[in-house]
């Protein structure tokens, strides 16, 4: 774990009555990090986004931002971080240059450096061609992509965005997740995204983390994921062999760490293991003196671990 993260949240509680909507939260985010904050809605995303901008109080626990306590220093930690809400607003009868010059005057900003940024910012986002339209006219898209400029007048440290895509059409989202990738690779951000879009999430963050009921499930990378939360099954490993028999399919089963064996027809067989034994099934299908055509270790997406993970939950929780 990072020993000077930029986020850091130690058993953040927030609890209305006897609901949790944030429970025993303990995350460190670090500098120049995409981090994904994935989960359904209602997980409790957006309230752990508020109590890290000191918009609402935690029952327990602690929130740092730029080492800054969020709940005692909320106007501080504003000045560090930029926020874009899942739906921006912006003042409709003025242009989107307009309401970028007002932010930049908010946030202390002189005239000619406001001009020179929100210009840099509108090119940046896209948005040059419609910079003398008004906001009332924008689309979604347009909004959210004006929204990321307004965020950026301040020159933050720390960008959250929460549900930053919702809405939006799929070319709109794609160039969405582009600026973001950019802001981390060009300007060296540190940017945490809250979505229920995994394939969104998968394809622009450095580490997700899992968030149900209010609660941190696991995080880390998609390989550490993997490992936390498929358990038994976190490699599939698929065979193409000529001469399989009953001994050779024993031998494969009787491998450490194997769980259990597919056999897909007459040739293709997939293992499922808790380690990656490729070398040791390749030696064991060699020495059984059967043809090993084809190995290859199927690599799961954020989608698959997601779901199968929630599928073994509702099966034990039936029982």
């Amino acid at each position: 774990m990072d020993t000077n993260p930029i986020i850091k949240l130690e058993q953040l509680t927030k609890r209305y009555k006897a609901f949790f909507a944030v429970r025993n939260l303990s995350l460190s985010i670090s500098k120049g990090e995409i981090f994904g904050l994935l989960g359904p809605n209602g997980a409790g995303k957006t309230t752990t986004i508020l109590m890290m901008l000191g918009l609402s109080t935690p029952s327990s626990g602690l929130v740092q931002v730029c080492g800054i306590n969020s709940t005692r220093n909320p106007i501080q930690v504003k000045q560090k971080v930029g926020y874009l809400p899942d739906d921006v607003g912006f003042y409709q009868h003025m242009t989107g240059l307009e309401n970028l010059l007002y932010t930049a005057s908010l946030n202390n900003i002189n005239r000619k450096q406001a001009m020179e940024r929100a210009e840099h910012l509108l090119q940046k986002v896209n948005l040059t061609d419609v910079a003398h339209k008004k906001t009332g006219k924008y689309s979604r898209g347009m909004r959210q992509r004006l929204g990321l400029a307004d965020v950026l007048m301040k020159d933050p440290e720390v960008i959250i965005l929460d549900e930053p895509t919702l809405g939006i059409d799929p070319e709109g989202v794609r160039e969405f997740l582009q600026l973001i990738k950019e802001l981390k690779e060009k300007d060296h951000k540190t940017i945490l995204l809250s979505s229920h879009h995994l394939h969104q999430v998968q394809q622009i963050c450095d580490r997700v983390g899992i968030f149900v009921n209010g609660e941190l499930l696991a995080h880390g990378n998609i390989e550490e994921l993997m490992g936390k939360l498929l358990l038994k099954d976190t490699f599939v490993i698929r065979v193409i062999v000529s001469g399989i028999n009953d001994r050779l399919m024993d031998d494969i089963r009787e491998l450490e760490h194997v769980n259990k064996i597919e056999v897909l027809n007459e040739s293709v067989i997939d293992i499922y293991c808790y380690k990656d034994i490729s070398a040791r099934i390749s030696a064991t299908i060699i020495h059984s003196g059967a043809s090993l055509h084809h190995i290859s270790k199927k690599d799961f997406g954020l989608d698959e671990i997601y779901h199968r993970y929630f599928e073994g939950r509702e099966v034990n929780e039936s029982r």
